[in-house]
């Protein structure tokens, strides 16, 4: 079985006639849930099922679910978290355990749910100069410091039976714009950039996805990384990334042309999967039909990732509750 070279979203709490049919024939990789495809437990464990019984296989189903200002479950489905800036900030020296036992807890939130991936790690090192929209989803300004609380993170979620997808590779942190709304322009040169950014996505070039940055590196190329050939291979090659890259939402306004046209650039770049978000029907349609099925590389890299997927294992939560808060000083939620 070849898997079509997408992720997707839904419309609404559950899906409707003419999503079921095109999801069963275009059979994407995998979902994505948003706000508005979440109502409560019942609900959104049905529209998991309907996800799964659409392509007739056990697809993963991801979310953003960073805590903060990025978080798609709420109380009461799940707890409020704060930002990931400032829970490495408040834990201090006990940063790693703090941040793997919030994303086990997260984890635990998740599959409970029938969700089985989530978009964190984010490896991206905060600067100065990072942008209002990024700032306090990082781990901090250090490279180490920020990959050894990636590989917290991610072990949090793979222990808790959910996939972490790491982003944003190559790097995001010098970016002074927001991709969601701009294209943003990093011109640093390419020794600092290999000794931060881009070392801190090497530390962690074994986890199963990662997600690109909209953005272009002004002393490699002209394009988006995410369209950049050039990208793509600095990301396999020197960066080492071998897991399955999707792209970051390609209806950001980042990214200049068709829908059509990002799709194919994309994935000739690279890119393994197209993420599209947040678009009408017609226009999913128009991606999926454009992105056709994965390469042969890309669904090697694709069961390899679903074979990283694990039963969680057993959690006593109110231990590890109780733990997160004595590293935290008490102050665990937002």
């Amino acid at each position: 079985m070849t898997y079509g070279a997408t992720i997707l979203d839904a419309g609404g709490l559950r899906l409707s006639a003419d999503e079921k049919a095109f999801f069963r024939d275009a059979d994407p990789f995998g979902f994505i849930l948003f706000a508005r495809n979440i109502e409560d437990a019942e609900q959104v464990r049905a529209l998991c099922g309907d996800f799964r019984e659409a392509v007739g296989r056990d697809c993963p189903i991801t979310i953003d679910q960073e805590g903060g200002r990025v978080q798609r479950l709420v109380p009461p489905l799940a707890r409020q978290w704060l930002p990931p800036l400032e829970h490495v900030q408040r834990a201090g020296a006990g940063a790693e355990r703090a941040m793997y036992l919030r994303y086990r807890l997260i984890a635990h939130e998740l599959h409970n749910l029938g969700i089985d991936s989530n978009c964190a790690p984010i490896a991206d090192v905060a600067c100065a100069e990072t942008h209002e929209f990024l700032k306090n989803r990082c781990y901090g300004e250090d490279t180490q410091a920020v990959a050894a609380i990636g590989r917290a993170v991610a072990q949090g979620h793979l222990d808790g039976g959910v996939l972490p997808v790491l982003k944003h590779i190559p790097g995001h942190g010098r970016a002074t714009a927001d991709s969601h709304l701009d294209l943003p322009h990093v011109a640093s040169r390419p020794e600092l950039l290999e000794q931060t950014d881009f070392a801190a996505f090497k530390a962690l070039n074994d986890l199963p996805l990662g997600m690109t940055a909209h953005l272009v590196y002004d002393a490699y190329d002209n394009r988006p990384a995410t369209t950049s050939p050039m990208m793509m291979q600095l990301i396999r090659e020197q960066i080492g990334f071998d897991g399955l890259v999707m792209t970051d939402d390609i209806s950001m306004k980042a990214l200049r042309g068709s829908l059509t046209d990002i799709t194919r650039d994309s994935l000739a770049a690279g890119c393994d999967v197209v993420l599209l978000c947040n678009a009408p029907l017609a226009d999913r349609i128009a991606v999926a039909e454009a992105a056709g099925a994965m390469t042969a590389a890309a669904q090697t890299r694709a069961e390899a990732a679903l074979a990283a997927r694990r039963p969680p294992a057993d959690l006593d939560i109110q231990a590890a509750e109780d733990e997160l808060a004595a590293l935290m000083g008490g102050q665990v939620y937002g």
